[in-house]
């Protein structure tokens, strides 16, 4: 088992994963992401990076990351888009291979944290993530602005 850096000809198999991973969780009608969404984003504007894990040359799993800030650390950490391991290798070690890699990656940029979401219902991932270290953060909310109010909220011109 390898963990590499995703290359621009990897984009398919990230695409393929992405709407695995969603079909997994119930939200594949929510994927809108394309080929062309991922080369612009991944590798023309370097708003994400992704790890894939391979065996024997087959990509069997992928970690799509960011580098994040604390305002009250003052310094960097790892944010965790998206985890996903194909079922088949599933308990393989590839979830944890990738996990210790996004940790080695903070800790060598500086960073302090390494932090991500998951699903409250997703029990054997959350399971997993515990049994690596992860402390969930039951005081924090969740909030997003997306869609039309998103492009609502872009538009006001003054927020009274």
């Amino acid at each position: 088992m390898k963990i590499v850096s995703a290359k621009e000809n990897d984009v398919p198999i990230i695409l393929k994963m992405i709407k695995e991973l969603a079909e997994y969780e119930g939200l594949l009608d929510e994927v809108t992401a394309t080929e062309d969404d991922l080369t612009e984003s991944l590798f023309e504007q370097k708003q994400a990076q992704v790890l894939l894990v391979e065996e024997a040359d087959e990509v069997i799993g992928f970690a799509l990351y960011f580098i994040n800030y604390s305002t009250f650390i003052g310094r960097g950490g790892v944010y965790l888009e998206d985890l996903y391991v194909r079922p088949s290798y599933r308990g393989s070690g590839a979830g944890k291979a990738l996990i210790k890699k996004l940790a080695q990656i903070a800790v060598e940029t500086g960073g302090q944290r390494l932090q991500w979401w998951c699903l409250k219902d997703n029990t054997s991932s959350l399971d997993f993530y515990e049994h690596m270290g992860a402390k969930q953060q039951d005081d924090w909310v969740v909030l997003r602005v997306s869609g039309i109010e998103l492009e609502e909220l872009a538009e006001k011109e003054s927020m009274n």
